[in-house]
């Protein structure tokens, strides 16, 4: 059997989330990857056929999306083509993890495309929502990768078809211990936001990834370092907490490994209002923006709160085997 695992690149969580998938995929067939997206700065360990720029979002330096970048570098002419010359009849099975040229070449030609994402479970009406409705931000999450039918990923199987978090296995194989500093990944706020808020912070160690910086440096008691996967596993599994963006992976990564949890979701992205709503749900402190006004809420969680830990089960294996049995040949 050929499979296409069809991987979304803007921002790191669902390559992250294909090294574990991929190789139970593997199980089953031949399997070509694809990535697309500007974004990623962690690599597929995996021989990747297809490599595009597809349609990426860019992260800006204030909390939120760079709209005038974003639509820059997009070429709808270029997205467009894309999806015509895509051989996508050339495979039995197509995986996508909100990748948009393959969802919109299989529609295009009448193939059954199997959603695989953590934005699938957020089209259930029964997974945690904002207060506030965003009718662009739904119409976005329904159609940007429209598929035949959605398997999803959330903090909690919410509904049917459904699952917990993969955590990847170099998170779920680390030691953990604690050394006192908390890790910090936001890339939608500039790095001198970043320092000049939690330099505010005394007592405390920050250790700052950041997608905006090349060359390390330290500032009172913060410490920015350019983006490398394995310093920021090595920071998060020796971490006090973890201070970052609404995102999915890395607030499910610190859950799992028991770190003190707080998170800033992004400006007019509702995938991390959602994944906020979530949060709060459970118990996981949220601020609205990175300012000044909140450094002592920020203060208050470093210095007192409690850590949430989540046993997250491996079940990548059973919900891979579950998904090929019931939709190969389907």
């Amino acid at each position: 059997m050929k499979i296409l695992y069809a991987i979304q690149g803007t921002g790191n969580g669902h390559v992250s989330r294909a090294m574990d998938i991929g190789p139970e995929l593997e199980k089953y067939g031949e399997v070509d990857y694809l990535v697309s997206g500007a974004q990623v700065e962690i690599s597929l360990p995996k021989e990747t056929k297809y490599r595009s720029e597809g349609l990426s979002f860019y992260f800006g330096k204030k909390g939120g999306i760079n709209l005038s970048k974003t639509l820059k570098s997009n070429s709808s002419r270029r997205f467009l083509k894309e999806i015509k010359d895509f051989p996508i009849d050339n495979y039995d099975l197509i995986i996508n993890d909100f990748e948009p040229i393959t969802a919109w070449a299989s529609r295009l030609k009448g193939k059954r495309c199997v959603a695989l994402s953590h934005q699938s479970a957020l089209l259930s009406a029964k997974c945690p929502k904002p207060e506030s409705k965003d009718v662009v931000g739904q119409m976005i999450l329904r159609n940007y990768a429209p598929a035949s039918v959605h398997y999803g990923f959330h903090f909690n199987a919410f509904d049917e078809n459904i699952y917990t978090p993969v955590v990847r296995r170099s998170i779920r194989e680390a030691k953990i211990t604690n050394k006192g500093h908390y890790t910090v990944y936001l890339p939608a706020y500039a790095d001198e936001k970043i320092v000049e808020i939690l330099s505010k912070v005394k007592k405390v160690n920050w250790e700052v990834f950041s997608k905006h910086n090349k060359e390390g440096y330290e500032e009172a008691n913060v410490k920015v370092s350019p983006i490398n996967n394995q310093r920021f596993i090595d920071s998060i599994t020796s971490a006090e907490g973890v201070l970052c963006g609404a995102g999915f992976e890395t607030p499910s990564e610190a859950l799992f490994l028991g770190k003190k949890l707080m998170v800033i979701p992004m400006k007019n992205q509702y995938e991390q209002q959602c994944n906020a709503a979530a949060m709060e749900e459970m118990g996981i402190p949220v601020l609205k923006k990175l300012k000044k006004k909140y450094v002592d809420e920020i203060k208050d969680w470093a210095y007192f709160r409690d850590a949430t830990k989540i046993e997250y089960p491996d079940e990548t294996e059973a919900i891979i085997s579950h998904i090929v049995e019931k939709e190969a040949g389907a």
